[in-house]
């Protein structure tokens, strides 16, 4: 990937954004392409709630342009019933699905741990121990414990990338020092919901110019997400 940030959106399938984003005579099974057409990265977040299979990712593979790029989304099993505990089968197989299903459309790989997981430096090891590092790896905490420079050392040693948050709930530090920029805006102060000013998105561009990574929008359940996204591009013009 040449030193740029490409932005995208955590799903798409979103009615609030028929007519403001989706043309109104557009039918929904063509929602996906004209996303396409605005957007060259989609961050996969269905995996997370169903183990994905080899012919789904493929099917996404094959209905995407040639210099798409997908991050997919780890199964909830793995993160937050499991907690990586006995997961050595499970984290291979995932792997495996992603990169024989996209490809190289696969860009990153994200964990998304529950806000119950604090930090404890044997959960850190034991994250690291069991992450493909082969693979694009980042890693999104959701207690602030885990804001500490311990990890931040270990995953810089190991290049495992810190996910940068936009989040109610957590730091705002955007972190530009790890191998890729990688940031999911989830809404602030109603998660999921709110949308970014014009300042607060281009505070974050002048952080993050010079860099290459990804930005997703996951303020999905409105149009906001959508509507931030393509403020964005414009700002990163």
């Amino acid at each position: 990937m040449k030193n740029d940030i490409l932005i995208g959106c955590s799903s798409y399938n979103n009615r609030f954004w028929k007519g403001v984003f989706y043309p109104e005579n557009l039918p929904s099974s063509k929602w996906f392409d004209f996303y396409c057409q605005h957007f060259n990265t989609y961050e996969f977040n269905g995996s997370f709630y169903k183990f994905p299979t080899l012919r789904i990712f493929g099917n996404w593979y094959n209905k995407t342009p040639k210099d798409f790029l997908f991050s997919v989304k780890a199964p909830k099993e793995i993160t937050h019933i499991r907690k990586f505990i006995d997961c050595e089968d499970l984290l291979k197989d995932f792997y495996l699905c992603c990169a024989d299903g996209f490809k190289e459309k696969l860009a990153c790989v994200l964990f998304q741990f529950p806000p119950s997981y604090s930090f404890t430096s044997e959960r850190l090891l034991h994250i690291i121990q069991n992450l493909d590092l082969n693979f694009k790896n980042v890693i999104e905490f959701r207690h602030e414990s885990w804001w500490n420079q311990e990890v931040w050392d270990l995953f810089l040693e190991k290049n495992v990338t810190f996910c940068s948050v936009s989040h109610p709930k957590l730091p705002e530090t955007i972190f530009t020092d790890f191998p890729l920029i990688y940031i999911r805006f989830h809404g602030v102060p109603k998660m999921f919901y709110s949308s970014y000013s014009f300042d607060e998105l281009f505070r974050i561009k002048r952080e993050i110019v010079l860099k290459s990574g990804f930005v997703y929008f996951n303020n999905t359940a409105s149009d906001a997400g959508i509507l931030d996204a393509l403020e964005m591009k414009r700002i990163m013009i």
